[in-house]
């Protein structure tokens, strides 16, 4: 039998496609199969109960998971004055004014990974929209990337915030952990991170808020999660 088909194997006999797990038996299961050689993301996917296409229904923001996932941010600060020494002293791999932003709109530059932009230049970052919106790295004010506060946006976007939001289908896709943290660790972030989701319904979405929830590692299967049990598993973890 090949390496593959034996995976293959091993995936099928731990995992029923028809059943639907509880967050820890998904993250029990996951931490067992065997699917790659290098250190997997878990990610968590979230059908929503929203109408996308209404403005007050869009969910998007970051936050900080109990335990970053280590992956290196390339940080862009545009600013001015005193904010350029704050930035830099935060850490951020970018810092400038006017010319950062003329650079970016003559060359398409986009070697970076978050822009954060103090409130007064943003009427001249907006003209990088059609550069930075289609990459998702538009500075904005429900991410935190606007604000008078760059020392606390370069350090947390450094320290690897994670986003959340929904595509245009009403899906958040964002990742959890990595695969070799103890499970812990890995219930601990989900827990954070479906809370936090839970927590920003808009009020203008009516009924069933998280619709359907799927847990999966970067190369393994995706294992659907018990939605009748969900809320109390998530409020029982994060207050552990």
């Amino acid at each position: 039998m090949s390496k593959l088909k034996e995976k293959q194997e091993n995936i099928k006999s731990k995992v029923d496609s028809n059943k639907f797990y509880s967050i820890k038996e998904a993250v029990e299961i996951m931490k067992t199969i065997e699917s790659s050689k290098f250190d997997e993301t878990i990610d968590i996917s979230v059908q929503l109960g929203i109408d996308p296409k209404k403005s007050d229904e869009q969910i998007k923001y970051a936050i900080m998971p109990p335990h970053s996932l280590g992956k290196t941010i390339k940080v862009l600060a545009i600013c001015n004055g005193d904010y350029q020494k704050i930035a830099t002293d935060a850490g951020a791999d970018i810092v400038g004014g006017e010319e950062i932003i003329d650079k970016i709109l003559n060359e398409s530059w986009a070697d970076f990974d978050v822009v954060i932009s103090i409130p007064e230049l943003m009427p001249k970052v907006g003209k990088l929209g059609k550069i930075l919106g289609p990459k998702g790295i538009m500075p904005s004010p429900k991410m935190g990337t606007v604000t008078k506060d760059i020392e606390k946006a370069v350090k947390e976007s450094k320290q690897g915030r994670i986003e959340i939001k929904n595509d245009k289908l009403g899906l958040a896709n964002f990742p959890a952990a990595k695969k070799s943290f103890d499970s812990s660790s890995i219930l601990d972030n989900i827990y954070h991170l479906m809370n936090s989701l839970n927590s920003s319904k808009p009020s203008s979405s009516k009924g069933v808020f998280m619709k359907k929830v799927t847990i999966s590692s970067t190369m393994g299967p995706g294992l659907k999660i018990d939605l009748s049990s969900l809320k109390d598993e998530i409020k029982s973890g994060v207050q552990q």
